[in-house]
């Protein structure tokens, strides 16, 4: 994931840091995959607020089936303190590396997008990525009789939960309904534009 790019969210004047005791959010540098473990050291802080968004997806493993989350932007996390006061206290917490700066500037971000994240990430701070489960996406089936086959999307009923699929078995294609909690999105749409009749 392109840090640059994710990061690019909107920060105030760098060279305008807040008065001595105003609260401001500042974006964090954790330690390689210590988002989690930075945030919960931080909230132990008084005087600061964390907000460490997340996303929760399904992932085929060996082990089967499996729900793994992920950080919104992976080795940062926001916190929200007094500058001045806190500072040295912020960034010297287990798990953070650094307070992000450029130079000897701070720059803040400002409170309006923390709070559109917010909204979007729920107090939980996590948001479950949907599975596009639309003709043509390449799923795997998690469930018997047809454990681990690849399979395209024809049709999904969510009324029923359930999703059409067309699936290689015994040397030919076979039709099949199985259930949309048992198929784990591979690769959406990519034959699309084979299914769709020609306009």
């Amino acid at each position: 994931m392109n840090t640059q790019t994710n990061l690019n969210i909107g920060v105030s004047c760098p060279a305008c840091l807040p008065a001595a005791e105003e609260l401001a959010w500042f974006c964090l540098r954790s330690h390689p995959k210590h988002e989690h473990i930075a945030a919960a050291n931080l909230a132990k802080l008084e005087g600061v607020t964390v907000f460490n968004p997340r996303l929760r997806r399904r992932i085929t493993t060996r082990r089967g089936l499996v729900w793994v989350t992920d950080s919104l932007f992976p080795g940062y996390l926001f916190a929200r303190f007094a500058f001045h006061s806190m500072l040295d206290e912020v960034r010297y917490t287990a798990s953070v590396s650094n307070v992000v700066r450029f130079g000897d500037r701070y720059p803040t971000i400002p409170a309006a997008v923390i709070t559109d994240l917010r909204r979007q990430f729920g107090d939980r701070e996590i948001k479950v990525l949907p599975e596009e489960l639309t003709p043509g996406t390449e799923v795997t089936v998690t469930e018997r009789p047809f454990y681990g086959m690849q399979a395209i999307v024809l049709r999904a009923m969510p009324a029923k939960e359930r999703v059409q699929v067309l699936l290689e078995m015994l040397g030919r294609t076979t039709q099949v309904e199985v259930s949309m909690q048992s198929v784990v999105v591979e690769r959406p749409n990519r034959w699309r534009a084979a299914l769709e009749p020609v306009k």
